[in-house]
C-alpha cells in the first residue's frame, strides 16, 4: 500500500507542480552482491549459498510457487530508459522479464549450473506469501522501449558464478608477505 501511495504522491506532484516522475514496479530483482544472510535477501542468494556450501536449500511450501525473477542488469536498463523516455511522466511500469519460474525449477537450474544435486528441505508455507507473480511488461516495452537483455537462466548462472568466485577468494591462502633482502 505504501508503494502505491508513493506513486500517487508522485503523480499528484506532477500535476500540481510539474515535477516529472516515472514509477517502476520491480519484480524479484536478483544478482551479484546480495547479502544472503540478510533477512531482506532474496531466495536466489540463499539458494546460491546453499549450493556452494552443499547444504539443503529451504523452500517454504511445495516449491511450485512462481516468480518473475529479474536480473539486476535488466532493472538498471529500465531505470536508464525511464530517465530518457519522452511523454511518460506520471506513468507506472512493471519491470520484470515477463516470464515466471517455480522455486523447484530454480533449484533444478542451480543443480545444472553448479553440477551438484542437493535434496531440498520443504518447510510449511509462510503466511501471506503470494503464490504466483509475473510482470506484464507490455507498457514498459511500448513506452520505454524496454526489452530484458538477460534471461533468467543466464542471470542465475552469472549470479552463482559471482558467489562462487567470492567463496574461492575468501578461502584462498593469503600471499606470503614480501621480505626485504637481507643486507650484510
Amino acid at each position: 500500500m505504501t508503494k502505491y501511495v508513493g506513486e500517487l504522491y508522485a503523480q499528484t506532484f506532477g500535476r500540481c507542480y510539474g515535477l516529472e516522475n516515472v514509477s517502476l514496479r520491480y519484480f524479484n530483482i536478483f544478482g551479484p552482491r546480495q547479502e544472503p544472510g540478510s533477512p531482506y535477501s532474496g531466495v536466489l542468494a540463499k539458494f546460491c549459498t546453499a549450493f556452494l556450501e552443499e547444504t539443503q536449500p529451504v523452500i517454504f511450501g511445495d516449491g511450485e510457487q512462481t516468480r518473475d525473477f529479474t536480473y539486476v542488469e535488466n532493472a538498471v536498463q529500465a531505470n536508464l530508459l525511464a530517465c530518457e523516455a519522452p511523454n511518460v511522466s506520471g506513468k507506472v511500469f512493471n519491470i520484470g522479464v515477463g516470464e515466471r519460474f517455480s522455486l523447484n525449477q530454480t533449484v533444478a537450474l542451480l543443480s545444472k549450473i553448479s553440477g551438484k544435486n542437493l535434496e531440498v528441505k520443504y518447510d510449511p508455507p509462510r503466511e501471506g506469501d503470494i503464490r504466483d507473480s509475473q510482470a506484464d511488461i507490455s507498457q514498459a516495452r511500448e513506452f520505454l522501449g524496454y526489452e530484458p537483455k538477460v534471461g533468467f537462466e543466464e542471470g542465475l548462472r552469472r549470479t552463482f558464478e559471482w558467489y562462487q568466485a567470492l567463496q574461492e577468494k575468501a578461502s584462498a591462502p593469503a600471499p606470503a608477505p614480501a621480505s626485504d633482502p637481507v643486507k650484510p
